[in-house]
This record gives structure tokens, sequence and C-alpha cells, in this order.
């Protein structure tokens, strides 16, 4: 893999970790939207916006959820906001299939918890690359992430290519990863790898961390595969273009 620099080590409580670097060109081929679109691009990371405690009870729902279903392969996914939850090789629809059951899963409370820590991430941001964080609009796929070293069934299950979210998902601005559990201690591997020009920069996993950059090609990254244990994580997103913008999940 090269070179590898930890950005930050699993067991420092950081307050605030900040890389400024060079925008790419990818959003230049997007409207551009003053006062959010990227101009100033890259890459933080922070132990102060969400507790550990926090962070246990967002991963309980994740294991709620995920227990409903759950891929074949070794990645499952559960998206509150679409209802899309990994089930075999496929995905369902999660309101649907199980209709009014929803609510012994989930209660009121949890998606409560769920858009705070929503928002506290949002502003974060905002902060962080000085927009407005009103510019800003959640956008699709948000989604909870629960990985495994089961072997991959499908191109689903096949996590750790590097990309490039801008080019995954047009829509998509700033990205952020909020990790659920801790890195040596829940899993091994599944550490994410900022994959830049003569060395990689990695982010260890660590519950309550946020992790979160500006989603365009200079930040081609990936995760490194999950050898032993589970690795949760949410990532959520968000785009400056407010026709690409959903609301927060709401129990049906």
């Amino acid at each position: 893999d090269g070179v590898t620099e930890v950005l930050a080590h699993h067991s420092e409580s950081l307050q605030d970790k900040f890389v400024e670097i060079p925008c790419s060109e990818d959003y230049d081929s997007h409207k551009r939207f003053e006062g959010c679109t990227p101009r100033k691009c890259g890459r933080g990371v922070t132990d102060a916006v969400i507790t550990r405690e926090e962070a246990e009870r967002i991963r309980r729902i994740a294991e709620r959820g995920l227990s409903l279903g759950g891929s074949d392969g070794g990645a499952s996914i559960l998206d509150l906001h679409s209802g899309a939850l990994s089930l075999g090789k496929h995905f369902v629809n999660l309101y649907r299939y199980f209709g009014d059951k929803i609510q012994d899963i989930f209660t009121e409370e949890d998606f409560a918890l769920y858009r705070d820590v929503r928002q506290r991430i949002q502003q974060r941001i905002a902060q962080a690359f000085g927009i407005s964080s009103a510019s800003m609009y959640l956008t699709k796929p948000t989604f909870f992430s629960r990985i495994n070293n089961t072997e991959a069934k499908t191109t689903h299950d096949e996590y750790w290519h590097p990309h490039v979210d801008k080019v995954t998902y047009g829509s998509f601005d700033y990205t952020s990863l909020l990790y659920l559990s801790d890195y040596t201690e829940d899993f091994g591997g599944g550490r994410f790898v900022f994959m830049d020009a003569g060395s990689n920069k990695t982010v260890e996993p660590r519950a309550g961390r946020v992790s979160f950059f500006t989603s365009g090609s200079e930040n081609l990254h990936r995760v490194e595969k999950v050898h032993w244990g589970t690795r949760y994580a949410i990532t959520i997103s968000f785009t400056c273009n407010p026709d690409h913008g959903i609301g927060d999940p709401v129990l049906m």
C-alpha cells in the first residue's frame, strides 16, 4: 500500500483535527451553490461531537434493525430514510416488510437521537469548512453499515474498493462517518484509508468518532477488509443542492 500515515489513532481522543487539501475539479461539472459548494476542501476528525455513550445507543438502533435481516455476505446496510435493509442477496423495504411491527423495534426516542446526532455533525462540518449549516441538505444514501469477515456474495458486499463519493453519487458534497465500534477491540482490519499520491492517511475507528471530508476526488478512499469481529458505522452525507435533499427519517 505504500507509505501509511495514521491520521487518527483509536487510542487517542481528538478534540479537533483538520487537514486542508486542494479541491479537485469534480464540483465544476455540477451546479455550484455559492456559500456551500466546496471552495475549501479537506478532511477532519473529531471525538468531541458525539459521546461514546450516544454512539452505543445509536449502535443499538443499528443492531435492532439489522437483526431483522442481514446480507449473506460481509456487508449489511440499514437505511432508516428509505427503509432499505439487506436481506440475503437482496434488499427489502423495512417499513413495508414489517409494517406496524416497526413500532416494536424502534422508538420515537431512537429517531430523536438520530436527528440530534445528524444536526451536530452537520454543524461541525459547516464550521470546519466556513459555510452555513442551513445551506446544507441531508442527501441519500445515508445508512448504517455492519461489516464482518464473511466472504462477499454480491458486489454490494465488496466495500473495500477505492472510490470517490462525488463520482459514485453526484449529489454528495460533504461526507461524514460516525463510528459505532472500536478498532482492535470490536474488530480487526476495517480502517478507513484516504489514498493520496505517494502515501495513505488512515483513520482508526473509535466509538463516537466522526470523520468528515469533502466528497470529490481530492478524497479518494477505501475501507480495509475486516479480518475479525464486527464493525458498525453510519454514513451521513450532505448536498448543497436543495433538489437532492431528503428529510430526517420518521417512525412510520
